[in-house]
């Protein structure tokens, strides 16, 4: 530390010995122009790289190489900067310009045309390097030979050896390369990146990093920078302006920010990312104005015109390099089933690897003992939680196996649904499957049935037995009449929940997946390539998707084909309607003299048994009571007049 510091204090010295001496060769060039001589001992370069012992150049010398700058444009470039740095220094310009008629506190580039050896005019044109990466500016308000001249304060610091982040880049940040090794997989993608551009002959291609994890393609991007040996810039999407002009200038102010850092740009998309609504394409064209090295982090590559790039996919870690991950992180003493199990339901970053394992431990694990699989099981889960507000509801899982009253083939499906779900990562990963292609590995089901018969019950079971997240996905929300929407709104959906396998309930699912139609129009066939989206992504998604409807016979054969699962959920039976009234009620609730067998006779499917006990329940407590059976038939006349059916109490044996 203390040598890394003493070097860099060695280079400020000597860059500013340098900065002096540069200026002073052109003060000798005003003061010879003021005196009407020529300078004595001056050639025109005045201190030059050659001269230099430091392994860095200095920042003037850098700069000039940078940008292509001719000694003319170096020496006008200094004449700017010499009012800033040396107050005697501007008296001198504005007595040299006395001499030519007036005397503006900024030199002109008369004066420069005047004083300076090798003079030519396309210094000072909006093409020339000096006006076009904006290291100086031209005042307004005269003939450009009488223009003031002003250095711009980026560049006047970096020549002084401050360097930083331009102000005018909101939201830029340094990316540094990670302490911790990335995985395997990623380092050969930081590989493949940095060749890219090593082996580039000509203009370096735009690299595309795309991939759901933002975090690792910048990880990524740090990795391949830190390899050639540049540093990293780092900036939003969101900082694009619309319009094609601001864009272009934008670019170039990032473009010189870059060189004069020596680093490469990372643009990168956030998930909340929208389209522009003008149909233009910003990200397209920063990247096709913009020259020297950039990244693009974006979740779906990119068509930049007139640029070559090179596409590249970051993926998050494999499930080998995550076993590694978890066992670097909980120590030799977790078990192997612990982290199988890990691996098996959570598809985490190396970064949340190391979070979730900090977490846990930071819980109340000791220092000799590795966290243990519930712990860490419930961090993984808090911590891949998706954001879904908008489009999703969480539902809290409640019910168990006894509560669900279902036939028994329904049942043993249900089981076997969740069989599989718990021991995908066997079967696919070890033993192969996956080996063939993703297409069909996702577990999907169908659960059929009339409203109020436990669908959404059974999902809430099964969520709650693989100790899984339950989202509820309201179709009627996700659906959009505008092309295109309804399958960003479900990418959205899927790739939120992806690392953490969520359980997903799309209910109603006739909104979108009733019999795909003849295609007369481009809204028939916009409808089909919903169906068929989702279809991929449920194929594909490594949690448990189940769709429900009220009318399965409403749906396509070929949409049934490619589910695996189909569970029907038929109207209750007067046994099934026995045992659902035996359990309705919690153990907490005080009953008295409920005769099941006659409740049972009314004909109500699961969900309305429900709401009876429920307002019976009310009425009881409004009484000062345990619930009786003259609740429970008030509370059915409420619901069979909700449900426009007419109660004759015959069903429960009374006499009219």
């Amino acid at each position: 530390m203390i040598a890394g510091t003493a070097l860099a204090e060695s280079w400020t010295e000597a860059n500013q010995r340098h900065l002096t001496a540069a200026v002073d060769e052109v003060r000798r060039r005003l003061t010879a122009y003021v005196d009407g001589a020529e300078p004595d001992g001056a050639n025109g370069d005045g201190a030059r790289a050659g001269e230099w012992t430091g392994e860095d150049p200095p920042a003037l010398e850098a700069l000039c190489a940078a940008f292509g700058l001719s000694p003319f444009e170096r020496a006008l470039l200094l004449l700017c900067a010499g009012g800033d740095l040396d107050a005697g220094f501007a008296s001198l310009v504005a007595t040299a310009q006395g001499r030519q008629g007036g005397s503006p506190a900024e030199p002109t580039f008369g004066l420069a045309l005047a004083a300076l050896p090798g003079a030519h005019w396309s210094a000072i044109t909006p093409a020339g390097p000096l006006r076009r990466w904006r290291l100086v500016e031209v005042l307004p308000g005269a003939p450009v030979t009488a223009s003031p001249l002003r250095i711009d304060e980026r560049i006047l610091h970096h020549l002084a050896g401050v360097s930083q982040v331009d102000d005018r880049l909101a939201g830029f940040r340094r990316v540094l390369p990670l302490d911790a090794d990335l995985p395997p997989s990623q380092s050969a993608v930081a590989e493949r990146a940095a060749a890219a551009w090593e082996r580039a002959p000509g203009p370096l291609p735009v690299i595309q990093l795309c991939g759901g994890d933002p975090a690792a393609r910048r990880a990524v991007a740090a990795a391949a920078c830190a390899a050639i040996g540049v540093s990293l810039l780092a900036f939003p999407a969101w900082s694009l302006h619309p319009e094609v002009a601001e864009v272009e200038a934008f670019a170039r102010l990032c473009e010189r920010e870059s060189a004069l850092l020596g680093a490469a740009l990372l643009l990168e998309e956030d998930d909340g990312d929208r389209a522009d609504p003008t149909g233009g394409r910003p990200i397209e064209r920063f990247a096709e104005s913009v020259g020297g090295a950039l990244f693009l982090s974006v979740s779906q590559p990119r068509a930049p015109a007139h640029r070559a790039t090179v596409v590249l996919d970051v993926a998050r870690p494999t499930a080998g390099e995550q076993r590694s991950l978890w066992r670097a992180e909980v120590g030799a003493q977790a078990r192997n089933h612990v982290v199988d199990a890990l691996v098996s339901q959570f598809d985490l970053t190396a970064g949340g690897i190391r979070d979730a394992a900090a977490t846990a431990r930071a819980a109340g694990a000791t220092d000799d003992a590795a966290p243990s699989l519930e712990s860490l099981w419930e961090v993984c889960r808090r911590q891949v939680r998706p954001r879904l507000d908008d489009l999703a509801q969480r539902i809290e899982p409640a019910a168990g196996w006894k509560e669900l009253i279902l036939p028994d083939a329904a049942t043993q499906t249900l089981r076997e649904l969740g069989i599989q779900a718990r021991h995908r990562s066997t079967v696919h990963d070890r033993w192969g499957f996956a080996e063939r292609g993703g297409r069909g590995l996702g577990i999907s089901a169908l659960f059929a049935g009339p409203s109020g018969t436990g669908k959404t019950m059974a999902a809430e079971v099964l969520a709650g037995d693989l100790r899984l997240d339950l989202y509820r996905i309201d179709l009627s929300e996700v659906v959009s009449k505008y092309i295109g929407e309804t399958e960003k709104n479900l990418r959205r959906v899927f790739d939120a929940a992806e690392a953490g396998g969520a359980v997903l309930l799309f209910d109603e699912a006739d909104a979108l997946f009733g019999k795909r139609t003849e295609v007369k129009d481009s809204h028939d066939r916009y409808a089909n390539i919903e169906v068929s989206y989702l279809l991929q992504r449920m194929e594909a998604y490594r949690g448990l998707a189940i769709l429900t409807t009220n009318m399965k016979e409403a749906l396509d054969g070929a949409f049934l084909r490619r589910i695996r699962f189909v569970v029907q959920f038929p109207f209750p039976d007067t046994a099934a309607r026995t045992e659902i009234w035996r359990t309705i009620f919690p153990a907490a609730a005080p009953v008295d003299g409920l005769d099941y067998e006659r409740l049972a006779r009314l004909n109500l499917s699961g969900g309305s048994i429900r709401n009876v006990a429920l307002s019976a329940a009310f009425l009881a407590a409004d009484d000062g009571s345990p619930v009786r059976m003259p609740h429970l038939v008030r509370a059915a006349r409420q619901e069979y007049a909700k449900l426009d059916k007419t109660f004759t109490g015959a069903e429960l044996g009374e006499r009219r």
